[in-house]
């Protein structure tokens, strides 16, 4: 049993409730039906009647009802949320090199002193894709894995956007991860990875309010890596509306240097590198702050070297599984106010009957 409250109880108590004490009070100085004197509309009873007929209007708009709750037949709906790390780092060239030494050992990638060393070094840190290549190979891959899904994009720099809100086309994402740069090297502010935190709550409660029942997967693809002053913010608050995912990172330990950008569509592969100082800043993976954003999140790390399958990250995805926690019970309710409103009708119509029979008719007096 349970109320639907059709009118707020305040509004109830506000209407009713002197209504209500005006009856009672009459009730109770009426006395006896048999008072001598008292008209019939001043009787007990019928003031009594008349409290009767607005306690049974509280009822009704109090509208109890019982619920029963069943699976929705339909099934289970999959939104996944990726969060792509567009910072200047995504452009360091150690993805696809293999181990962290193929990603360049040399010291001239420290210090450039402009000789042969310098330069077999340079060349053995550049010789990857870039950390931004295997995002987007990662992306597509994982929108492949899980065809029908609702799919979007969330990307961070110096700042967080929404880049794609929740979509069905999966060829959106595939557009996006064709065009998708680095962030301009002039407009960086260092970075942090609680960069897209408020944009994926956001995300996140707004489609859990939309649609309750459906899964939610979140995608954080980032190197790690924190250049800018202060402690990240935790994203364990979020947990809650995760249901799972995975924090996939990219880079190595040896790091290697990034191609500065400068805002054009067509990136110059001869593009100066982002200086640190008097040489070339060189960025490297930090997996220690990317298994806390795992952990947080409660979701896996998992690493990301090079151009593999991504069907494994999602192997353990099974929608139906995740939705067995009640969301997708749907609940249906039957009033049950027409015993009620039957109740009314009957003392409506007592009150009408006392009413027409108060007085006799009356007979006009004729002059003297």
């Amino acid at each position: 049993m349970t109320l639907r409250m059709t009118w707020p109880l305040w509004a109830l108590v506000v209407v009713l409730g002197p209504v209500l004490v005006l009856a009672v009070v009459q009730a109770v100085r009426a006395g006896g039906s048999d008072v001598a004197g008292a008209s019939d509309g001043a009787t007990r009873p019928a003031w009594v009647r008349r409290a009767a007929i607005v306690v049974v209007v509280g009822v009704i708009g109090l509208c109890p009802a019982t619920t029963t709750s069943q699976k929705d037949a339909a099934g289970v709906d999959v939104e996944m949320f990726f969060v792509v790390d567009r910072t200047g780092s995504m452009a360091a060239a150690d993805w696809g090199t293999g181990t962290d030494s193929d990603a360049g050992t040399d010291t001239g990638a420290e210090t450039d002193t402009g000789g042969a060393g310098s330069d077999a070094g340079a060349d053995e840190l550049a010789s990857g894709g870039t950390r931004l290549d295997g995002a987007r190979h990662d992306v597509v891959g994982l929108v492949a894995d899980i065809p029908g899904a609702r799919y979007s994009v969330l990307t961070f720099d110096s700042q967080a956007s929404r880049q794609l809100p929740l979509t069905s086309d999966a060829r959106a994402v595939g557009t996006w991860a064709q065009t998708v740069r680095q962030e301009i090297t002039a407009y960086s502010q260092g970075s942090l990875t609680d960069r897209p935190l408020e944009a994926l709550r956001s995300a996140l409660a707004g489609a859990a309010e939309r649609h309750p029942s459906h899964v939610r997967l979140v995608f954080f693809l980032s190197d790690g890596e924190q250049t800018a002053d202060g402690e990240p913010a935790s994203y364990a608050d979020l947990a809650p509306l995760v249901d799972g995912g995975a924090v996939l990172g990219y880079g190595t330990e040896a790091g290697a240097r990034m191609r500065s950008y400068d805002g054009a569509f067509v990136l110059d592969p001869d593009a100066p590198y982002i200086q640190d100082g008097s040489s070339d800043a060189v960025s490297r993976l930090d997996e220690a702050s990317l298994r806390a954003t795992a952990d947080q999140l409660g979701v896996a790390y998992v690493h990301r070297t090079g151009p593999d399958e991504t069907a494994s990250i999602v192997a353990d995805v099974d929608p139906d599984q995740l939705a067995a926690d009640g969301r997708r019970d749907v609940t249906t309710y039957s009033d049950l106010t027409w015993p009620f409103a039957a109740l009314g009708v009957l003392l409506l119509a007592g009150e009408a009957w006392g009413t027409a029979t108060r007085r006799g008719p009356r007979t006009r007096r004729s002059a003297p």
